[in-house]
């Protein structure tokens, strides 16, 4: 994984809720971030197709990323205000990919865009996430 302000801090997650989206790294910057997950039966709604709200996860989550390397040498945090994901096709497990990048890293806000492929670069779901930069101790 590269990154262009690397920390100690396990971008694939602590807590259970992370380790189930399974998200490996393999770029962050203020500009891209780049990783993928295997999409499984614990991803399934009833009807056994991955659940809308893994991609909306998967997408404010590497946004997050992204967005917090822009802001963290100006000790901000990045919290998300809106997450807008349009689900184009079903999907039933396996290696799903996901690439984020900035449309907008403002003084206050930043809005990125992702969108969640497979191997051969057919678009299950693609997204908007907004987020509002604020101070680190807030």
């Amino acid at each position: 994984m590269t990154t262009e302000h690397q920390e100690n801090v396990n971008l694939e997650g602590e807590s259970a809720f992370m380790q189930l989206l399974g998200l490996r790294f393999e770029e962050v910057s203020i500009e891209r971030v780049v990783a993928s997950f295997e999409a499984c039966r614990d991803h399934h709604q009833p009807w056994g197709i991955v659940h809308g709200g893994v991609f909306t996860a998967v997408i404010e989550s590497v946004s997050s990323i992204g967005a917090y390397q822009a802001v963290k040498d100006r000790d901000q945090r990045a919290v998300g205000v809106n997450n807008v994901t349009d689900f184009l096709r079903p999907h039933q497990q396996g290696k799903l990919h996901v690439v984020a990048e900035p449309l907008h890293q403002g003084k206050s806000q930043q809005l990125w865009q992702a969108v969640i492929t497979r191997g051969d670069g057919k678009t299950f779901a693609r997204g908007e996430f907004r987020l509002q930069n604020i101070a680190a101790d807030a």
